[in-house]
Order: structure tokens, then sequence, then C-alpha cells
């Protein structure tokens, strides 16, 4: 079939929104039509050429949209259910995915720029086009593995559910899946961009008393506080780890650091208590590396952790994130910025750049 993509041809250049072709699902895929994706930082990183991916490709990793078309030996999804795309797709019968951390699946032998069977569904006059994170949703349809996407209550607005797909999944299963923080436990969240403001709600979820939110812009620290944050610093106007410390009293139980950044993440760490815990949710350039020194994690029992897709276990946590946003406990509407046509898509991304937006969706017709 004929669809509506953006394509990136070379990293450093404008996406190409064009007609290209898609192939239908084939055994254990489902065809989706996509109807809100996301504009994430983690496709930006592949823009900028920071990650290494094959190109073309067509990006887009955070979406939802309708069954429209299931492949022979689809047991879990029919036509007409409301699905969020899960980027993490997995096998299910790996060591992984059978202990419950799905996301570390590596049972499937094809790059995750291909289908499970190591070809693509996407191409231009004979020419392949490859898949990101087998979701690539910015575009009209999107072919996807069964695990790829996942079934949600038809109430839920796919525009909300786009982001639950990635962001909201991200920030709020760091603190709740990945630190199972405690209630009452300080907590320090740097970068409120998507993530980050979702590790403040989900401190808030989990009971945080003190929920510290970091950035150096005064607009982000403003959405901070509507999603529950109790304070806020302008890492702009001094030294952010110093004003931790002086707030607390000696530091935070858990920092998330949500922005990838060697600088942060570094700072995470330092602005911990004794026994604290640092947990690394932003997405680095891939060849970035941090130093900490190493004597201070006996004498200060400090960790540090990663956490990635928040722990999700899709199946279960994607389900529960939008009944969670349905009975009104957790927010999405106040971090939608602004939507853009697919046509706009560059336009999106130079105000992701700019600082401009808390998140920012791509809505097609």
């Amino acid at each position: 079939m004929k669809i509506k993509a953006a394509v990136l041809y070379e990293p450093n250049k404008p996406m190409v929104v064009e007609t290209i072709d898609l192939e239908e699902p084939k055994e254990g895929e489902v065809l989706v039509r996509i109807v809100a994706a996301g504009v994430c930082y983690s496709d930006y990183h592949i823009m900028l050429g920071e990650w290494t991916h094959l190109l073309p490709v067509v990006l887009g990793h955070e979406g939802a949209g309708v069954v429209e078309q299931v492949g022979s030996g689809v047991s879990r999804l029919t036509p007409g259910q409301s699905v969020i795309l899960n980027f993490r797709a997995n096998c299910g019968t790996c060591h992984y995915c059978i202990i419950g951390r799905p996301v570390l699946c590596n049972g499937v032998d094809a790059p995750r720029n291909t289908m499970f069977d190591g070809s693509s569904r996407l191409s231009k006059d004979g020419k392949t086009i490859h898949h990101f994170a087998r979701t690539s949703c910015f575009a009209e349809y999107a072919v996807v593995p069964e695990s790829g996407a996942v079934a949600i209550r038809a109430d839920m607005p796919l525009d909300k559910a786009c982001l639950v797909g990635c962001s909201v999944m991200t920030g709020v299963g760091a603190v709740i899946n990945t630190a199972k923080i405690e209630a009452g436990s300080s907590v320090a969240v740097i970068g409120c961009g998507g993530i980050g403001l979702n590790a403040v709600q989900g401190a808030v979820l989990a009971g945080a008393g003190r929920i510290i939110a970091v950035d150096l812009r005064d607009n982000k620290l403003e959405y901070a506080k509507i999603f529950g944050a109790t304070d806020i610093i302008n890492a702009s106007n001094g030294d952010a780890v110093a004003e931790v410390m002086e707030l607390t009293a000696g530091g935070v139980d858990y920092a998330f650091e949500a922005i990838g950044n060697t600088h942060t993440i570094h700072q995470a760490y330092e602005m911990l208590a004794p026994g604290g815990t640092a947990v690394v949710v932003g997405m680095a350039p891939e060849n970035d590396e941090v130093s900490i020194n190493a004597l201070s994690f006996p004498r200060t029992e400090k960790s540090i952790v990663g956490s990635w897709y928040g722990g999700a276990r899709p199946w279960v946590d994607l389900p529960r994130i939008s009944d969670l946003y349905l009975s009104g406990k957790l927010k999405i509407d106040p971090m939608i910025s602004r939507t853009y046509g697919l046509d706009e898509i560059n336009t999106a991304y130079d105000a992701l750049a700019a600082g401009e937006v808390a998140r920012s969706i791509i809505v097609f017709d």
C-alpha cells in the first residue's frame, strides 16, 4: 500500500515527507493506522548523527493508533482495537522475557531496523527503507510485530495515549519499576522535558516527600510545578548540586537524570545523600562516557543504575498507565505544548531543539 511518511536520508538534513510503499503484515505482525505520534529526542539523536543507524529510515517510536489488519498467527489483537506502540517488541520466550524484564529481551537475532524476520516492510521505488525500533510511526500506517502493539481501552484518547508509549512510561516507570522509591523519599529530577516531567509525577504517585526539579529553563520548571514538584532550581543561575544539598541538608535519596548528558549524570550522583541511588534515564550520544570517583562508591554506598523504557512490562504497564490517566491520577494533557501535522515534522523538531516545548505530538488526519 502507498503511505505518506517522513523519511530521513542524511544526518543533519530535514526529513522528507513523501509517499512510500508499505507491505502488508506477515505472520505474527499487525498493521496499525497511526493516529498520533510523539516528538521525542531519541529520534533526534539519529537526525543529528549521534546514534548510528542505517539510512534511509522512517523514525518515530512513540505512537498510538488503531489495528487495521493482522497477519496469520496473531492472537492478542484484532482489527478495530486501540493500541499503543511498544518500541521494545519482544520475543516472549527468552530468559529476560520469562523473568518479567522484556525491555532486555535478547531472543530476536534480527537488528531493530527490521522486522523479526530480518526484512523491512518499507520501500520506495523498490529500494529498502529501514524501520526504527520496529515502530516507524512518523507515517500514516505502520507494520509492527504483534508484541509491538499493546491493546488499551477504547475510551483512551489516542492523542494522549501516544505519549504513554515512551515519555510517560519511561519517566513514571523509572521511579516505580526501576528505583521503587519509598513513600516519604526525597527526589531530584534533572531535566524537565517529557521524560523528566513524568519522573516528577511518578514520584508524586509513589508518595515522595520532596521533589526537586532542576532545569536550565524557567518554562520547563513551571511545567514541573504543574506535575508536582515541590521545589525548583534553575541550574543556569548557580551550582545546582550545592542548592540541592542546601535544600535537603545533605542530599536526596534518589536522583533521576532525564537528559542524557555526562555532566548532569555526574550531578545526579553528587546530589545524593549517603546510601542514595542515581537513576540514569536520559539517552546520551552513543560514544559518551562518565567518570565518577571510584572510592566514593564504598565510602558512601551510593549507587547508580540505568533505566530503559522505565523497566516496562508493556502488556501490564501501558494499560495500567492509561487507566491512571482516565481516573485523573496521572497528567498527560498539560505536557502537550503543541500539535503538528506530518508535513510540519521538521518544524516540530526545531521547537524541541530550542527548548520551547514539554512535548509536541504529530496528529494524523
